[in-house]
C-alpha cells in the first residue's frame, strides 16, 4: 500500500509513519505542500493520503475536492485537530473518497481508520458523524430566511434572468424587484448575484441543470 503523509506537524508525521510501518509492504511518501502532493499522486494514483487540511496550503474545500476528483483512485483520511461542521459535511457528501478522524481522538480510532481505508472503505469517526448530523438537524429546524416571493426571485436570478425580465414575468415594477434583490442580499449576507446562486444551489432552490452558465 502506498501512503502519502501531507501533514506539516512533525510530531504527528512521525507518529503516523510509526503506525503505518507496523503494516507489511507499505511505502511512505511525504508531501509538504499542495504542488508536491499532486506530483506524488501522479506517480501513485492508488495512494492513501493522510492530510491535515488546516496545516496545508489549500484555500478551501473546493480545492481539495478538485484534487480528489482528478485522482479518483486515491483515498483520503482527513486528520486534524479541528474541522468545521460545514467543511466536513461538504467533503463527506461530495465524495466517498474521504474519511475523517481527529488528532485528539483515541489511537485505536486512527488505527481503525487506517485499516478500514486500507480495505477501500470509508471511515467517519463518531465525533465527526455527530457533528455533521447535528448541523443537519439545526439547519432543518432553522426557519427559512427568505419569503416565498424572495425564493422565486432567487430562482429567477439563478436562471440568469435580469431584473427587468423578472419584473415583467411577475407583473411588477423594476423598482419592486430591485428592492426584493436588496433584501435578499442583506438577509443572505452576500454582495453579488453569483453568491446568491451558490446559496440557491446549496439550499436546493434550483437544480444544477437549471443553473445559468
Amino acid at each position: 500500500m502506498d501512503y502519502i503523509i501531507a501533514d506539516n506537524q512533525e510530531l504527528t508525521r512521525l507518529a503516523l509513519i510509526s503506525l503505518i510501518k507496523q503494516g507489511e509492504d507499505n511505502t511512505l511518501y511525504v508531501a509538504t505542500d499542495k504542488a508536491g502532493l499532486v506530483e506524488l499522486l501522479k506517480e501513485h494514483e492508488h495512494a492513501i493520503v493522510l492530510l491535515d487540511f488546516t496545516l496545508f496550503d489549500m484555500a478551501d474545500a473546493d480545492q481539495l475536492l478538485i484534487i480528489a476528483e482528478r485522482f479518483t483512485l486515491s483515498m483520503w483520511i482527513l486528520i486534524s485537530e479541528e474541522l468545521t461542521s460545514a467543511f466536513m459535511r461538504r467533503v463527506v457528501y461530495a465524495s466517498h473518497q474521504f474519511s475523517i478522524v481527529f488528532k485528539d481522538g483515541p489511537l485505536s480510532e486512527i488505527r481503525e481508520a487506517l485499516q478500514t481505508v486500507g480495505r477501500h472503505q470509508r471511515y467517519i469517526s463518531q465525533r465527526a458523524l455527530e457533528t455533521i448530523i447535528n448541523q443537519q438537524i439545526a439547519e432543518d429546524e432553522r426557519p427559512s430566511l427568505l419569503t416565498e416571493t424572495e425564493k422565486e426571485i432567487v430562482r429567477a436570478i439563478a436562471q440568469g434572468k435580469s431584473t427587468k425580465e423578472i419584473a415583467a414575468e411577475r407583473f411588477s415594477s423594476v423598482h419592486t424587484i430591485t428592492t426584493h434583490r436588496k433584501n435578499i442580499f442583506r438577509k443572505l449576507g452576500v454582495n453579488t448575484a453569483h453568491e446568491v446562486v451558490k446559496y440557491a444551489l446549496r439550499a436546493g432552490l434550483v437544480d444544477s441543470s437549471e443553473f445559468y452558465i
